[in-house]
């Protein structure tokens, strides 16, 4: 098995720097202000990584809430509308988790330099978790339109919207060596709690009618996504990329080399693509959720070996392990066109496999940086005096 950070990499920690500019709006004249405000009541002894495992874990329980009362996101079909089989408290304990979450996630960095405990480790810990709920926070958000507004095709989809701008920001860095805070990322929290508030209050049942045009909610709900991540993120990526070529500031990559961490990302959606669109027995329709959550998760590993390699300033890996299985469990559903329950169970088997070998690399590549930097993840050392 081996250790996932050579000596190159954990030298390059060493020298790492963080650089980011955050020019948002919400960001900088509300949350920030709110974050400084509510980080002066979290005790000196508590870790940043607790704060950042923690918002994670609330994230956790809400996908595991859903999977309970929507696993197929049947609950708001036509024939059942009212949302009955989802309580009312569920929208409202989900929306402040993800508020709580939220919060967390914006004082960990504030807690870190008021304990002195900054560091590389605390960047990544937070990065590579964020990368995870990029599919756990909006297949949460499904349920309050459910097939009949969205399909789960459609939805496949929009979720693949939200991973290329999550993985864009960090191939942005990797080129520039500077983390442009994305504006969509405050406007995208803050509107998922509303959302969910005034779910739990109205019920799911009114984003379900028509709207002026005959469009309804769900369409634009998944309309504003796409173009939200056009206008706030992907052409200001390319924009801020070119802008550190044409004035040399950023780390002036071959063009090769520049796109190397694209291949990865790009493989696995043309994989994944072709199974949801092309399955024997229509996978995606079946289990969504399982189809979701793997994805979700092979995604995230790939995203955190970027993140492992803009942060130590090494070359990027073009290809993942992940992805072998993958094409071997979608060689064997084509070539064989296995029973509908064959291939459910084989997308459950690798689902699982890949969470282990997941959680596995995410748990190893933080032992390793703890004990290269001889800290503790979630206990802050007492200083010698």
């Amino acid at each position: 098995m081996g250790r996932f950070l050579s000596r190159d990499k954990l030298e390059g920690f060493e020298k790492y720097k963080y650089n980011s500019i955050d020019t948002s709006i919400l960001s900088n004249y509300v949350m920030h202000p709110f974050w400084n405000w509510c980080v002066q009541y979290c005790p000196p002894w508590v870790a940043p990584n607790l704060l950042t495992f923690t918002g994670f874990l609330l994230t956790v329980l809400n996908f595991l809430l859903f999977s309970y009362y929507d696993y197929g996101f049947h609950a708001l079909t036509e024939e059942n509308i009212t949302g009955d089989s989802i309580p009312w408290w569920v929208w409202a304990v989900s929306a402040v988790n993800i508020f709580v979450a939220y919060t967390l996630d914006g004082i960990d960095g504030k807690q870190a330099r008021r304990t002195g405990t900054s560091g590389p480790l605390g960047e990544l810990f937070d990065h590579g978790l964020d990368s995870y709920s990029t599919v756990l926070i909006p297949t949460c958000l499904y349920s309050i339109f459910g097939r009949d507004e969205l399909s789960p095709l459609r939805f496949f989809f929009v979720i693949w919207n939200i991973f290329i701008n999550f993985y864009l920001t960090h191939w942005e860095k990797y080129n520039t060596g500077v983390m442009f805070l994305p504006w969509g990322y405050d406007f995208t929290m803050i509107g998922s709690c509303l959302l969910l508030l005034v779910t739990s209050v109205i019920g799911p049942e009114a984003w379900h009618v028509t709207l002026p045009g005959g469009i309804t909610p769900g369409i634009v709900f998944e309309i504003i996504l796409y173009f939200s991540a056009m206008l706030t993120s992907q052409t200001v990526i390319l924009w801020n990329i070119y802008k550190s070529y044409r004035d040399r500031t950023g780390k002036m990559r071959t063009f090769t080399e520049a796109m190397r961490p694209l291949v990865p990302v790009v493989i696995f959606f043309a994989l994944s693509t072709i199974w949801a669109l092309y399955s024997p027995t229509d996978i995606v329709n079946r289990g969504p959720r399982l189809f979701y959550i793997l994805t979700g998760t092979i995604f995230s590993n790939i995203n955190c070996r970027l993140i492992v390699s803009q942060m130590s300033d090494t070359r990027c890996e073009a290809f993942n392990g992940l992805l072998i299985p993958y094409a071997l469990v979608m060689g064997i559903v084509f070539y064989f066109h296995v029973s509908p329950m064959t291939e459910l169970l084989l997308l459950a088997v690798l689902c699982l496999a890949c969470s282990i070998a997941h959680i596995y690399y995410g748990t190893k590549v933080v032992q390793e940086m703890c004990e290269h930097f001889k800290i503790n993840c979630f206990h802050i050392k007492p200083k010698i005096k």
